[in-house]
């Protein structure tokens, strides 16, 4: 498997090679697989928390009462009560406009079945379902752990791409993030890393940058 040099490298080799942009750019994970069988219903939505970050992840959370009190102290970046949430059923397209503005969604477990009555056709095939929140958790370490976090998912295809930080950040600490992103989703594989093809990197507007095959480097 690549290790966390070959990464630094690849990632140096996708900052260089790209001109100056007017926005800072993201630096993307792209894997591609082989030997699996997606037709048959093979798929992954993980939510993999990264060592290293330089922007937190949107978090909005669905909650009332005092949970929805200790998350507006917390800083979510929205709190949505009940009455909010019953109003957005009127509304599809405004329901899927919120949806789009937040990485993740965390909700008290008594509001659940609301949020699903009410958002689950919407969020359920995003991949955004919320994550509950039993009573009297802490709402604050929830939200610590999700703004540090992305989604990586894999549906009837044999690659994805994830972002693992932008173009502002340490090489190594990219490095750090990719393989982080790698040892997670080659565990969840049939056969481990004997089912990763290929890891590339890049970033928003640059070429990809490819990992060299192991038989080049026995030659070189």
């Amino acid at each position: 498997m690549v290790s966390d040099a070959e990464l630094e490298s690849m990632i140096k080799k996708a900052k260089e090679g790209d001109k100056d942009r007017k926005f800072t750019q993201a630096v993307e994970l792209i894997m591609v697989f082989k030997d699996i069988d997606v037709k048959k219903g093979f798929s992954l939505n993980e939510t993999i928390q990264l060592p290293k970050t330089s922007s937190p992840a949107r978090v909005c959370v669905l909650a009332k009462g005092d949970m929805g009190t200790k998350a507006k102290n917390a800083k979510a970046d929205r709190v949505v009560n009940e009455d909010e949430l019953n109003k957005m059923g009127a509304d599809k397209r405004a329901s899927r406009k919120f949806i789009n503005s937040y990485d993740f969604f965390l909700a008290d477990t008594q509001l659940m079945p609301v949020v699903g009555k009410v958002l689950g056709q919407i969020l359920g095939p995003r991949g955004k379902m919320p994550t509950p929140v039993p009573f009297n958790a802490p709402i604050e370490s929830f939200l610590q752990r999700f703004r540090s976090s992305i989604r990586v998912r894999l549906r009837a295809s044999l690659s994805l791409s994830c972002k693992i930080g932008d173009e502002t950040m340490d090489n190594k600490d990219l490095a750090v993030n990719a393989h982080t992103v790698i040892n997670t989703i080659e565990k969840k594989l049939p056969s481990g890393d004997k089912n990763i093809k290929r890891i590339m990197i890049k970033t928003t507007m640059g070429k990809l940058v490819k990992e060299v095959p192991q038989v080049k480097k026995k030659n070189a």
